[in-house]
């Protein structure tokens, strides 16, 4: 894991790139990678790469970046971890191409020269990457699948400059303006949806995208794998076939653990009292020495919040080394700052990861498995039942979604009196898939926009965003309302949130997060279970793969892992989501400043 930036001048009037600019960006993210550094620049200076180093796979100065390939003169900067890069060399070396390094880096640079863009159909892993083709003279932007790792791209139309965060650009000279749609993307839903950011000379490059420069343009990115289409493809168990596809599943979710614990340095294991890290803690027991943490909160110490006890009793069970780190209020408030600086961009959540990477790298480790995506994969949350249900219900209603406009207008100024305003946009947006998905997951709901921020940017913002219509877009040729909330959850909430913070959180303490919940090839392994209800799905899925564990884990009731920032952020405060729309204003009116 580590940070990757570069420039590069491919207008035929573009300044030639400036070294001291890429040194500034990429010191400004050492903590990405504090191992090593490394830069270059080219002949005629009109491309430069620079990287922070976290070394992970290949400890030595073979690992070392940007790297050259020395046949075909292509270089690269690569952040992530190829995790089948072992079977990979082994297939190149026997189609007598020479390797030096046991680097995933190298890999990564043999398959290109042989397989061109055709490269990404191998790749297994998280990564975003730019390499240089020497031959062709372009460069090469890529990102992995679900964009579990980050790629930011400032591009003026003569100068291309890429980074991992999106900070480290605003040291460089693009356009800082603000972006509506990045603003009132954070506003609607507690993070800044992509390929937006606040500034309108950045964007993400989109996930399962290659992009090249060169020749004086910049082409449009090219998708190479999609989430959605893969969900469109999954077969759904016969009657009767249940079991058959539990097995398969079962040896999906094994295959990747045993892929993501390929390491060079020790590999801990963030164990909560759910069954997603439960059951990922189970699989690495059987890889050697079993390393875990759990987070625990001193607000709910002695309720059924409380993840410590299950943790202690599961690590237990696997002969695990634990360690318990619990925070208070005082422990946010000495490092709330640092963490807010973090973020890179605002985000409602990643209060809970920032604080168990904290404590994983104070135990000396490099890299630890999170059980993100579970919910996503399992149809677990709370939204596989209420989305749908939502839906059903107001089809049956009296009411059209045009005359649920004009209701939510009429009842906009009773909203406060409401337990929730989204209620007022029920008839709205009840009546469809994506409008349903947007009242469950929204922070703040569209019409609420003008008073939170400026009301020109925040109607141009939304105009952009066009919020409904990509929901819609996420969906699909998906006729499966389990699999449609699948489709919205991977996309929007894992992907705009869960994943973002699990990346700024770890990285700012130099720990790399592994998912094996997200991963494509375990995707495609997947089957819907028809015959097991959303209640039952996901314990009989670990219960099949973890066949071992107690029943207290197993029987357990889902709470969802909460964070108790009403106490921390004022004690009087509103529960529920109300805490979080209080602590968007705050971070909004930070970033919006700056």
């Amino acid at each position: 894991m580590c940070a990757v930036n570069g420039s590069f001048a491919y207008g035929t009037d573009a300044s030639p790139v400036d070294r001291s600019e890429l040194l500034r960006v990429r010191d400004a993210m050492t903590a990405r990678g504090p191992d090593a550094s490394g830069l270059w620049l080219s002949e005629d200076a009109r491309v430069g790469f620079a990287h922070r180093r976290l070394a992970i796979i290949d400890l030595s100065e073979g690992g070392a970046q940007p790297m050259l390939d020395p046949e075909t003169g292509n270089w690269i900067c690569f952040n992530g971890e190829i995790y089948n890069h072992q079977s990979l060399r082994a297939r190149l070396n026997s189609q007598g191409v020479a390797t030096r390094t046991q680097s995933d880096t190298e890999v990564l640079l043999k398959l290109y020269a042989r397989l061109g863009t055709g490269m990404f159909a191998d790749l297994r892993g998280m990564y975003a990457f730019a390499l240089w083709d020497a031959g062709r003279r372009e460069l090469l932007l890529a990102r992995d699948p679900f964009g579990i790792k980050p790629l930011y791209v400032a591009d003026n139309g003569a100068t291309v400059r890429f980074a991992s965060q999106v900070r480290p650009l605003l040291l460089t000279p693009i356009d800082r303006r603000p972006e509506p749609a990045g603003h009132a993307g954070f506003l609607l839903w507690g993070s800044v949806p992509e390929p937006y950011t606040l500034y309108r000379g950045i964007r993400s490059l989109p996930p399962g995208h290659w992009q090249r420069f060169g020749n004086g343009r910049a082409a449009p990115p090219v998708c190479f794998a999609n989430v959605l289409d893969t969900l469109c493809r999954l077969p759904s168990a016969a009657r009767g076939r249940t079991e058959d596809a539990l097995d398969q599943i079962a040896a999906a979710v094994k295959d990747s653990v045993a892929a993501h614990m390929v390491a060079d340095v020790p590999v801990g294991v963030f164990l909560s009292a759910g069954l997603d890290s439960t059951m990922l803690a189970a699989c690495a027991a059987h890889g050697g020495e079993l390393r875990t943490l759990t987070l625990g909160f001193n607000e709910y110490a002695g309720t059924p919040h409380d993840e410590a006890g299950l943790a202690d009793e599961v690590a237990g069970l696997l002969n695990a080394k634990h360690a318990l780190n619990r925070i208070s209020a005082h422990d946010f408030e000495g490092d709330r700052e640092r963490l807010i600086e973090a973020m890179d961009q605002p985000s409602i959540d990643g209060i809970n990861v920032w604080f168990v990477s904290k404590a994983a790298a104070e135990q000396g480790l490099k890299v630890a498995i999170s059980g993100l995506g579970g919910d996503e994969l399992f149809g677990s949350y709370p939204s596989f039942n209420q989305v749908p249900k939502l839906v059903k219900l107001m089809q049956r209603a009296p009411v059209s979604e045009r005359a649920g406009v004009l209701l939510r207008g009429l009842a906009q100024p009773f909203a406060s009196l409401m337990p929730s305003p989204k209620y007022a946009g029920l008839a709205e947006y009840g009546h469809s898939l994506a409008g349903a998905y947007l009242l469950r997951r929204a922070l703040h709901m569209p019409w609420e926009l003008a008073g939170l921020m400026d009301p020109a940017m925040a109607k141009e913002g939304l105009q952009e965003l066009a919020t409904v219509k990509r929901l819609e877009e996420s969906i699909e040729g998906l006729d499966r309302d389990r699999l449609a909330v699948s489709a919205l959850e991977m996309q929007w909430y894992m992907r705009n949130q869960l994943l973002r913070d699990a990346d700024w959180a770890g990285m700012a303490h130099s720990l790399e997060i592994r998912v094996p919940l997200v991963d494509l090839h375990l995707l495609r392994d997947f089957v819907e279970l028809p015959d097991l209800d959303a209640a039952n799905e996901k314990r009989t899925i670990v219960r099949r793969v973890a066949p071992h564990l107690p029943e207290s884990v197993l029987n357990r009731p889902k709470t969802g892992f909460s964070v108790p920032i009403h106490q921390w952020l004022d004690p009087g405060a509103r529960r529920g989501v109300m805490q979080y729309r209080d602590w968007a204003k705050q971070l909004y009116g930070r970033f919006a400043a700056a």
